[in-house]
């Protein structure tokens, strides 16, 4: 008897792809922050100001859990994962918009990467349409 293996293709593996990267870049920049290390600035009068630590560990955790949220999108496909992965990419991009004072450049990159994953993952596979 043949069992047929799920895989995905198309958008959602590239928001699964997406995901593993976004998530890593989150995990290294929480690491950064924890350590306060020098490549991070501290902006003047910005309304959503934090302490560097603390989001440090924000973007730690944020970061492993969306990588490995875009791992079972990446070998499931399957539709909470999806759903998971639109929640993640969602909140990923609230940190970084909110990270905005520490380092600039890259929160934008981030939040452009969560947008994508959020559309990617909200555009309709016809595989999956139809196997789900």
């Amino acid at each position: 008897m043949a069992t047929r293996k799920n895989y995905v293709s198309g958008w959602t593996a590239f928001a699964a792809v997406l995901m593993i990267f976004g998530g890593a870049m989150a995990f290294l920049e929480g690491i950064s922050a924890i350590a306060k290390d020098n490549v991070f600035v501290t902006t003047q009068n910005y309304v959503f100001s934090f302490n560097l630590t603390g989001w440090g560990w924000i973007h730690l955790i944020l970061g492993i859990v969306i990588l490995l949220a875009g791992v079972a999108l990446l070998s499931t496909g399957a539709m909470w994962a999806r759903i998971l992965g639109v929640i993640l990419a969602g909140l990923g991009a609230l940190a970084n918009f909110l990270w905005i004072p520490h380092y600039p450049f890259w929160a934008i990159v981030l939040i452009a990467i969560d947008i994508f994953i959020i559309w990617a993952l909200c555009t309709n596979d016809h595989h999956h349409a139809a196997t789900r």
